[in-house]
């Protein structure tokens, strides 16, 4: 990813997923944002942000985090909020393991403590090992932890998937963690 596509990607994540006062906007109860006013907001904050950066944005993220309405007229982060918002997900039934990738310094902390969503809203989980060695490498040394879903929601715990295929749930304990 270029440079400039990066650095747009920073700023929606940061306006869509934690802060969107920081260029003064507001987002509605289910995270959408107006794509205009985000984008006159951004430029008026100085942050030169235009539609077709926008959308290359959107559709070049690798990770899909973000998504546009059907007229391409808001959009809103698919998950990974530290705010408020409803996405509208309904729990699903998750396949019998999923996985979470994390860096090694951190596993004697989540064996001890499980996994915690931090300041996020929820944790995420991937149906595929590789996306979790992907998603722990970016902290250093990866390791891959099994995460027993079936037994989970066995127990009671709620699981969704974002629009972008993550899974979320609101913590996993540690008894659950099998790798």
């Amino acid at each position: 990813m270029g440079k400039r596509i990066e650095r747009a990607s920073r700023l929606l994540s940061l306006i869509l997923r934690h802060d969107p006062g920081a260029i003064g906007l507001a987002l509605d109860r289910n995270g959408w944002a107006d794509v205009d006013e985000l984008l006159r907001l951004a430029n008026a904050s100085g942050r030169a942000l235009t539609r077709p950066l926008l959308l290359e944005v959107v559709a070049r993220n690798d990770k899909q985090r973000f998504a546009l309405d059907a007229g391409a007229t808001r959009i809103r982060a698919n998950q990974g909020h530290s705010i408020d918002v409803d996405l509208q997900l309904e729990p699903e039934v998750p396949p019998a393991h999923l996985y979470h990738g994390t860096a090694i310094r951190f596993l004697v902390a989540i064996r001890a403590q499980g996994l915690l969503p931090g300041a996020r809203r929820h944790v995420h989980l991937s149906a595929d090992l590789a996306t979790a060695r992907t998603v722990g490498a970016r902290h250093g040394k990866a390791h891959v932890l099994l995460i027993r879903a079936a037994d989970m929601h066995h127990d009671g715990h709620h699981f969704y998937r974002s629009a972008n295929g993550v899974w979320l749930t609101a913590a996993v304990p540690a008894r659950y963690i099998a790798a």
